[in-house]
């Protein structure tokens, strides 16, 4: 599986400016930003341009300031992290368009590094306002899109722009394209997709894609209780999401005609609420009394998932099998998580909540493929064309 996009690696960049889309979507706590794994999966494509004598104009968003300038969520902090991480000056500008900010790009060097302000503080960057592509257009002579995690949005700064410079992949999306792609294409076999999380809804396109190329599919999380919903089991209080209860139905119904087995948990862990100091209760089934809620997988779910995941030939996962961020229900995510990083097949993980928690369970390193991205990752995975992606030039 190729990748069919214009890469970084073979555009003529040396005495050009690059106007290079990254995805410096970071959490920030009390001015600084707390985690700068994101901005660490930029470096590459950052220091290939230096190298090779570019000069640089990035531009990222932060949060959601909805197109007005919330001081709260500049970009400045980043520039800081980021010129301690390349070892050199970070130029910070003081709006994301207009003369002042032309005049800084046409003033840039070589290896030079000018940080845009945060582009959604521009009402047109969401609405792929064809001015404001323009305006960004102006501050350079050809254009890079690095931010994965934004690449499934049609925005100013993903695809607006792409139109009018020529449009490169950074070598960070060319790797998420590429290993993302390679699970549903050519995977090694047996191929197991886990899914966990709260919504059918979110993941009912993968499921519907994985019924077609998947071996086995693992369902964890809360949106398991859509699925028992449809078969008639009590769910008590535990988080049903309406809607995904007939789109669960479909899924059980369509199984059956596949070669693909939907598993669902044989067990579960249940409390009285959603806490830290709940009293967790095991269940053996999975019918859920009234006033308890299904809080987690139970430990045969979490031992026949460990049992499958270790005799595959390659893993996906997307999302936790329980309210893992809570102690006394986090060990369903953990087996997995464990398993995960133990197998020796190719193990690739779909962004948000299951990198949160390979994280935060010290396995983060153990995997072959971390995606930065969950919802562009979802997208891709379920087939979509990602705007960011086809708005480049062909390779």
């Amino acid at each position: 599986m190729s990748f069919s996009k214009a890469s970084v690696r073979d555009a003529a960049v040396e005495g050009k400016r690059a106007l290079v889309r990254v995805d410096f979507n970071v959490p920030l706590e009390d001015g600084n930003v707390a985690d700068d794994t994101r901005i660490r999966a930029a470096l590459p494509t950052i220091e290939l341009l230096r190298e090779r004598g570019a000069a640089l104009v990035l531009v990222s968003h932060l949060g959601r300031p909805k197109g007005k300038v919330d001081p709260g969520l500049s970009i400045r902090p980043v520039g800081e992290r980021l010129a301690e991480l390349i070892g050199a000056e970070v130029k910070q500008a003081p709006a994301v368009v207009g003369e002042e900010v032309e005049a800084m790009a046409d003033g840039l060097g070589a290896g030079e590094v000018l940080l845009l302000e945060n582009v959604r503080y521009e009402p047109g960057e969401t609405a792929n306002d064809p001015a404001l592509a323009e305006a960004l257009a102006k501050l350079a002579d050809l254009y890079v899109n690095d931010a994965f995690g934004a690449a499934h949005r049609a925005h100013a700064s993903t695809a607006g722009v792409a139109a009018l410079l020529p449009g490169y992949a950074g070598l960070l999306l060319e790797r998420e394209v590429t290993e993302l792609t390679r699970v549903v294409e050519s995977p090694q076999r047996p191929l197991v997709v886990v899914l966990g999380g709260a919504k059918v809804t979110d993941k009912v396109g993968v499921i519907d894609r994985f019924l077609e190329v998947a071996d086995e599919i693992l369902i964890g999380g809360a949106m398991c209780f859509s699925f028992f919903r449809a078969q008639g089991t009590a769910t008590g209080d535990s988080l049903v999401e309406e809607e995904g209860v007939k789109l669960a139905a479909e899924a059980l119904e369509r199984s059956g005609s596949t070669d693909c087995e939907l598993r669902l948990p044989v067990d579960l862990v249940l409390g009285e609420r959603f806490a830290a100091d709940a009293e967790p209760r095991q269940s053996d089934g999975v019918e859920v009394p009234d006033g308890w809620m299904g809080l987690d997988v139970g430990p045969r779910t979490a031992r026949a998932y460990a049992d499958v995941i270790a005799s595959a030939g390659t893993v996906l996962w997307n999302g936790p099998m329980g309210a893992f961020e809570l102690a006394p229900f986090a060990a369903g995510t953990r087996a997995v998580a464990a398993a995960v990083a133990a197998a020796p097949g190719t193990t690739v993980i779909g962004g948000g909540d299951s990198v949160a928690a390979l994280q935060q369970f010290g396995l983060a390193d153990k995997v072959d493929w971390l995606s930065t991205g969950g919802g562009a990752s979802l997208e891709l995975l379920e087939g979509k064309k990602l705007p960011g992606v086809e708005a480049l030039i062909d390779a």
